[in-house]
């Protein structure tokens, strides 16, 4: 396998980054794949016993039913920050760097002891992480093929070819895009026609489509894995698409 892992990214903060991470992250579980979550960058973290906790991860961790080791923890999110803002705000208020070493070293750490690791950026593709650096150029320190995160509703379009843009102008690969339903209602002819739009003029796979999913915090690892199994592609298809990227 050329790749060990994925990058989740979207088009905007609040897309469903982390609902698409634990999705995707659950597939591949259930189906006897040793995959586990990365959290590189986490703002809005709290403390707990004197450790940090990622609530991305966190989340991940529970809809996959995974309970690592503090050590193994604290790898899977190496750059945590109280604040929730920009990862290059919270990063400058606490008075720390975010190091891509230190990331790059924990991700090869993870590809070590598992098969695939499910990375979850911060914010959008251009979010600054410091100085003039941003999510992009994370993607291609990692080296992992990316999977987007977009809307269905009004704005997707222009959003996510942008976004697209500038994820190939970076010389990253996309494996495509996986629409995700960020509020109630029902599917219409303009959220169809945005998915149609965005494939033809992004030039791009979709590679699936996720409801609105009510009380997600309440949902046992079994039900959400239910939940989103039928709208995801199975593992066998990402592994293969992992293989020959």
């Amino acid at each position: 396998m050329k790749y060990q892992g994925i990058f989740v990214t979207g088009t905007d903060t609040g897309v469903g980054k982390t609902v698409v991470s634990a999705a995707l992250l659950s597939v591949l579980c259930s189906h006897g794949v040793d995959a586990v979550p990365m959290k590189p960058v986490q703002t809005g973290a709290t403390r707990r016993c004197n450790r940090w906790r990622s609530p991305d991860l966190d989340f991940c961790l529970a809809m996959a039913g995974l309970k690592p080791f503090p050590l193994e923890y604290a790898r899977m999110a190496p750059c945590c920050f109280a604040k929730a803002c920009s990862p290059h705000l919270a990063a400058a208020v606490a008075g720390r760097r975010i190091g891509f070493r230190r990331i790059n070293a924990c991700l090869s750490s993870l590809q070590a002891r598992h098969a695939t690791v499910i990375v979850e950026g911060a914010g959008g593709v251009c979010v600054p992480i410091r100085g003039r650096q941003t999510m992009l150029d994370l993607m291609g320190a990692l080296d992992l093929p990316v999977v987007l995160v977009a809307r269905l509703g009004l704005g997707t379009i222009n959003h996510t070819l942008l976004s697209l843009h500038d994820l190939r102008r970076a010389q990253v690969r996309v494996l495509g895009v996986v629409f995700n339903a960020t509020a109630p209602g029902r599917s219409d002819y303009i959220e169809r026609d945005n998915i149609k739009t965005i494939t033809r003029l992004g030039t791009v796979r979709v590679l699936g489509r996720l409801p609105f999913i009510p009380n997600l915090a309440t949902l046992s690892a079994g039900q959400f894995r239910r939940a989103v199994a039928v709208c995801l592609p199975p593992a066998a298809a990402w592994l293969a698409w992992l293989k020959f990227s």
